[in-house]
């Protein structure tokens, strides 16, 4: 607490006393929208109705999704748009297959948190082959749902343990459910119940089918095991997280704490010994792939080839400069490499591997020309063809229509600010072509067989709508338009909201940063605003784009009417622009990043609008470190800030994600310590505030708490405020409403 500040002295008697949310709710009222953070978070969703896991039934006749409950957003139930009459009714209600609260294991709250999945009810589910039966994971058991019956009736539990199932799958040929269950691969038949154990020997550190820590929280790989093509047989891999040290991580509640002993891989320590292993369903034996005498290693993805006679899986360095596609045999376990990537900074994984049934080929992405393209091999891996390029990115494959001879995918082939599906042929050269016509962002879904799609778009100027769509782009139906009109819950914020408008500055290597920026509502030109830089700066992130951003929309268009101008900037190190705007980060994060933020500040303050003595930052996760390396660094400049979830000591941080940018703590101590948040402290001369969620299990509470100790020996005023129970989404309605209350409170005590 500062005591120079008494505003500062009211404010923690206010969080202490309960008074705070009614103080920031009358201030947030006063403002030209009339919007408040406690709206933004309430139900119904300011989204309007959104729709998730959209699915084809297999027989073509309905599209399926999940949507929230008007009265309550984050429970789901199953909907379904019926092609024969074009209407849209409820499925299946989540209250009647289970009408309590769900208590979720500790793994599995584990999972949803790196899933950043939040909702209740219906989760997931999986269509069986005769489009008449579905399949639920619900409360950790296993449900199916049979359409032909009345509601009440239509359950069929398949699993009825204390223990918590997860990670269920449904067999290629539809007739078996298999899942995880204390460390072991079981399965179930459908149709008769009948249950069965897979592999025996997951206790203690030997966990089989199931993801490691960094495969979930960093190489976005959530399982461990995979059925083959014929149903046959499972891959799987099998982890001994013995060598991996054990952490004390305190999760720390309102009324109570809890102590994890958590096997956390800390960067330069040693990770799990893993083994990848082809179980055959008839025999019950697994033979054990030859991977090699090096076991420090990652293996983030395995995939069967079309004739399940081989199992692909890709094996990375523990440095990850270097990337082997490898084909194991599954019947003498040896392995042959296929394509070698290699980088002098690290590779990007993707999930873009597909393999063509009617010729012996496959796709694979590669930025080895500096921006991720498409290339077609044989099996032998011998390069047919490149069948993309360009000073662009291709973001995501979504299939291959082999009849037709294209592929399609995603990129930003016509700005780095969108997305677009495209489709490009597998045998004559040419350009892609560009499918859909809307600028911005669209995200989509195929059928299995290629003809049909689901897109998912949206703009600064519409929230997101889900279309229906032939495969050359034609509109079939509106699964929900989402008109942003009369009707919408946003319609009125949103006529007098600030719209945001775009452009782009120079790095000091010459390359285009691109921004955004929201002026205050209304606007003077003759005035001068205090300025909000809402941050993120790391890896893998793009936070300017021609999107609707959701709740972070909503909070720009409340702080923007409230006076401020909110500023963001793609700084070098991030997403989507290709390897040589990512490069610059290696070896030392807080640098190239920060310094491209100041340079945005530079633009900013020559803009006769703004306030130069009135820059603040916010930030959260990466852009929670990025704010405070700044008010170190440059106290001159930033005056305020807000940091939620930060990183500030990258030694406490995980193997893949840390030595991916920073190599290997004994090879680069210099660039640790460059990169961690101490040795600029003293720099600190502004007000900063400091959020963390008590029970974060992927940026430890440590981070902050070390940072609390070192401001307090160098006498260093600040603020904090810490949430019991949250971890690093630091997610619910009401704590939300807080977090966002307090953020933008700070703003107006010590910017404003």
């Amino acid at each position: 607490m500062k005591s120079k500040h008494l505003t500062h002295l009211f404010l923690i008697i206010s969080l202490v006393t309960g008074s705070f949310l009614t103080m920031t709710t009358a201030q947030a009222n006063d403002n030209e929208l009339g919007l408040t953070v406690e709206r933004i978070y309430a139900d119904p969703s300011l989204d309007g109705p959104e729709l998730r896991k959209v699915k084809l039934s297999p027989d073509g006749k309905c599209v399926t999704f999940l949507k929230g409950k008007a009265e309550e957003q984050e429970r789901l139930d199953l909907w379904e748009y019926n092609l024969a009459d074009g209407e849209s009714r409820l499925l299946v209600d989540s209250n009647d297959l289970s009408p309590g609260e769900e208590q979720l294991s500790d793994e599995e709250k584990a999972r949803r948190e790196r899933m950043r999945l939040f909702a209740k009810g219906i989760i997931d589910y999986y269509w069986g082959d005769d489009s008449q039966t579905l399949l639920f994971p619900l409360a950790g058991d296993i449900f199916v749902y049979d359409l032909s019956k009345d509601p009440k009736k239509a359950t069929k539990q398949l699993t009825d343990t204390e223990a918590y199932e997860t990670d269920i799958k449904l067999s290629p040929d539809g007739k078996y459910v298999s899942f995880i269950r204390d460390q072991d691969i079981f399965k179930v038949e459908i149709a008769t119940g009948e249950e069965t154990q897979l592999t025996f020997d997951g206790e203690g550190t030997i966990k089989n089918g199931m993801a490691e820590f960094v495969a979930q929280e960093e190489m976005g790989r959530l399982t461990g095991y995979w059925w083959s093509p014929d149903s046959k047989k499972i891959a799987y891999l099998q982890v001994d997280e013995s060598p991996v040290n054990i952490e004390k991580r305190y999760e720390i509640n309102a009324e109570d704490f809890t102590v994890f002993e958590q096997r956390y891989p800390s960067t330069g320590t040693d990770n799990v010994l893993i083994k990848l292993g082809v179980l055959n369903l008839e025999s019950g034996k697994t033979q054990w792939i030859d991977t090699g005498k090096e076991t420090d290693i990652y293996i983030p993805r395995v995939r069967w080839l079309v004739d399940s006679s081989r199992v692909s899986y890709q094996w990375q360095s523990r440095d990850q400069q270097t990337l082997e596609l490898r084909f194991a045999d599954i019947k003498t376990g040896k392995s042959e490499t296929v394509i070698t990537e290699t980088s002098k900074t690290w590779i990007n994984l993707t999930k873009d591997l597909r393999f063509l049934k009617k010729q012996d080929a496959f796709i694979w992405t590669s930025e080895r020309s500096g921006f991720r393209h498409l290339y077609l091999y044989d099996l032998q891996g011998k390069l047919i063809r490149q069948l993309t390029d360009g000073g662009w990115v291709v973001d995501k494959v979504y299939g291959v229509d082999e009849e037709a001879g294209v592929v399609y995918f995603d990129a930003n082939k016509e700005s780095p600010l969108q997305q677009d599906l495209y489709s490009v042929s597998l045998t004559e050269a040419g350009a892609p072509k560009r499918i859909t016509e809307k600028d911005g962002v669209h995200e989509v879904s195929f059928s299995k067989n290629m003809q049909i799609f689901v897109d998912y778009f949206s703009s600064v100027s519409q929230p997101k709508q889900v279309s229906l769509r032939n495969a050359d782009g034609s509109l079939i139906t509106w699964l929900e338009e989402n008109k942003l009109d009369k009707n919408h819950p946003y319609y009125h914020y949103y006529q007098k909201a600030s719209k945001p408008e775009f452009g782009t500055i120079k790095a000091e290597d010459g390359q285009e940063m691109h921004y955004r920026i929201y002026k205050p509502v209304p606007f003077d030109s003759s005035k001068k605003y205090p300025v909000i830089v809402d941050v993120y700066g790391g890896p893998h992130a793009q936070r300017v784009r021609n999107q609707w951003g959701a709740r972070n929309t909503y909070w720009h268009h409340l702080m923007a009417s409230k006076g401020y101008i909110i500023f963001s900037l793609d700084n070098r190190g991030s997403w989507n622009r290709g390897k040589k705007f990512e490069d610059p980060i290696y070896k030392e994060l807080g640098d190239v990043e920060v310094k491209d933020q100041v340079a945005g500040v530079d633009f900013l303050k020559s803009l006769p609008y703004v306030d130069s003595d009135k820059i603040g930052m916010f930030g959260w996760s990466y852009g929670g470190y990025m704010t405070i390396m700044s008010m170190f660094k440059h106290p001159d400049i930033f005056k305020v800030g807000v940091s939620v979830a930060p990183v500030t000591d990258w030694y406490l941080y995980d193997t893949h994600y840390t030595e991916r940018y920073l190599g290997h703590p004994d090879s680069n101590k210099e660039g640790y310590e460059a990169s961690n948040v101490f040795p600029y402290l003293e720099g600190l001369n502004g007000d900063l505030m400091i959020i963390h969620g008590m029970a974060d299990d992927n940026v430890l509470f440590t981070n902050s708490t070390k940072l609390f100790k070192a401001l307090q020996d160098a006498n260093k005023p600040f603020d904090m405020m810490n949430y019991p129970g949250s971890k690093h989404s630091i997610w619910g309605q009401k704590v939300r409403t807080h977090v966002f209350n307090t953020i933008s409170n700070y703003f107006d005590e010590n910017l404003k």
